[in-house]
């Protein structure tokens, strides 16, 4: 058991700690790894819960919302339950909450049971990743943060990517309850680590004081975030399905969701104990790597989604073949972060490893607007692999960086931030990807529809070829034209729905490429010879 280095006492001294900061590390990375990993695992699972439960598909996204909803209630606000309560006691108490309610859902006797354990599960699971993230940037100087992010990247990066292919694999072999239920041994073995290796941050003189501190919690505040925040995230999640702005709901939770984020922003901003510290954007670097996270989050959720689905809605893939095409991305990753660290290391600026890696991501997109429907598995896969190699230089650099000129007693506040932040992009997103798809096939088969005329020899020679093989099969004259009309309207669709991803993937390709200029709004960021970063 040893300390990375002794505690001076200055506030950018790392806290001091009985075990091996790396230790600490890895116990923190693996709780939040599970919550991360619980986000997606469950999607894949949706039309066996709906059957189980005898309730309809649209019905049993609910489960998935309510999560959602509960989880971002408590990102923004963890810090200042970390500061309230001390942040291992908090750790501990979303751990329990999280297993325990994951056990639940297991257990599930109906939609509406489950949906409450789900909220259950979501309060829990939101206070997992930014108190992880904020106990290893405590427990490392600066100029050993790369290398320690390297290890919570893969909770951010590779969960995701793996949580699909774990739900299906699990809900092929065994039940959707197995999904919840293998939750159950990591957070016992993650919380009886927790309380063995990661120290505790506030000491209170006793429960009074404790009890003190959370009399004078900023209601107003927090209820404002929690209605704005909360009807947000279902705009996100239910606008494609009910239409967007074309429905009564949609429109009356954006609005309520406008006004309470307005007014939470002018209330946190004139009280003198927020819930919210947003005056840390005045920090240079902190806001501009909030952005920038944000963004990254949409394109890299956005491209997470939209590669597997195009090969499975277009391409013939089954899941499990549609996750081997994301998988060696993650391994990718995996091994990019560790060399990202390193580099931070050795005197590297983080902000050119951001440029380099968004460069790439955004190349990578750019690449996959010329695919066809006859690519190979092995491009796709080399398509991905680019771009997520690209991302390990992204991950590692923009944590080490947005953190270097903050006071540490404010690491609690940023961390919660940014993982509110990371979590609305990746919802942001999935809806973008939705409506992108939605509106754009519509678009192209209008377009494509005006040339399926008489006066094309193309479009002619396509029917009379439709119209032959349905006579061989056996089908009448007329039968058969009917029949060759179905066939060429199906292969109409499909373009149409080809070219909306095209276009899905152009727009996450200019997105990422659009927000390269962010970076110079930031301060110079060498790890290595903070403070002198600060000049």
């Amino acid at each position: 058991m040893s300390t990375d280095s002794p505690h001076d006492g200055s506030p950018d001294s790392p806290t001091p700690t009985r075990w091996n900061p790396w230790l600490v590390a890895a116990v923190a990375s693996t709780a939040s790894f599970m919550e991360v990993l619980d986000t997606s695992i469950a999607n894949v699972a949706l039309p066996h819960i709906a059957g189980s439960l005898a309730v309809s598909l649209d019905e049993s996204t609910w489960m998935l919302t309510t999560y959602l909803v509960a989880n971002v209630i408590i990102l923004p606000i963890s810090g200042w339950i970390s500061n309230t309560i001390g942040r291992k006691r908090f750790f501990l108490t979303a751990i329990a909450l999280f297993t325990g309610s994951s056990v639940l859902c297991g257990i599930a006797p109906s939609l509406d049971w489950l949906i409450f354990f789900r909220v259950l599960q979501g309060l829990g699971g939101g206070g997992l990743a930014p108190v992880a993230l904020a106990i290893i940037v405590d427990s490392f100087p600066p100029h050993k943060r790369g290398l320690a992010m390297s290890m919570y990247g893969t909770t951010v990066v590779v969960a995701p990517i793996l949580g699909p292919v774990a739900g299906g694999w699990i809900t092929d072999n065994y039940t959707w309850r197995w999904i919840f239920f293998v939750n159950a041994p990591v957070g016992l073995l993650s919380f009886l680590l927790v309380n063995l290796v990661v120290d505790e941050t506030v000491i209170h003189s006793g429960m009074a004081a404790m009890w003190r501190k959370l009399r004078q919690i900023d209601v107003v505040g927090l209820g404002l975030l929690a209605v704005g925040l909360g009807s947000l995230e279902i705009v996100y999640d239910r606008g494609n399905q009910l239409d967007w702005f074309g429905s009564t709901f949609i429109v009356r939770l954006t609005v309520l969701a406008v006004v309470s984020l307005v007014v939470a922003v002018i209330w946190e901003l004139w009280h003198p104990r927020p819930i919210v510290n947003l005056r840390l954007y005045k920090d240079r670097n902190f806001m501009a790597c909030s952005l920038l996270i944000f963004v990254v989050f949409v394109t890299l959720y956005g491209s997470t989604v939209l590669l597997p689905l195009l090969v499975q809605t277009l391409m013939d893939y089954s899941a499990t073949e549609a996750g081997l095409i994301l998988s060696p991305g993650g391994i990718a990753t995996m091994i990019m972060m560790p060399v990202a660290g390193w580099l931070l290391a050795r005197g590297v600026d983080a902000r050119w490893l951001i440029i380099v890696s968004l460069a790439i991501v955004s190349g990578a997109l750019f690449w996959m607007t010329g695919l066809t429907l006859q690519v190979s598995p092995e491009y796709l896969i080399g398509l991905r692999i680019v771009q997520t190699f690209a991302l390990g230089f992204f991950f590692v650099p923009i944590q080490a960086a947005a953190y270097l000129y903050l006071p540490r007693d404010q690491i609690n506040n940023a961390t919660g931030m940014i993982s509110m932040l990371r979590n609305e992009g990746a919802s942001v997103g999935v809806a973008l990807l939705t409506a992108l798809l939605t509106r754009r096939s519509q678009v192209h088969q209008l377009q494509l529809g005006t040339h399926i005329t008489s006066m094309n020899h193309a479009s002619t020679e396509a029917l009379a070829q439709a119209t032959q093989l349905a006579q061989a099969a056996g089908a009448s004259p007329d039968m058969a034209h009917h029949q060759g009309l179905g066939i060429l309207y199906q292969f109409l669709q499909q373009q149409s729905m080809f070219l909306a991803y095209l276009d899905a993937f152009m727009v996450f390709a200019v997105l990422t490429l659009a927000i390269v200029p962010l970076v110079f709004v930031m301060r110079r960021s060498v790890t290595t010879n903070f403070p002198a970063a600060r000049a």
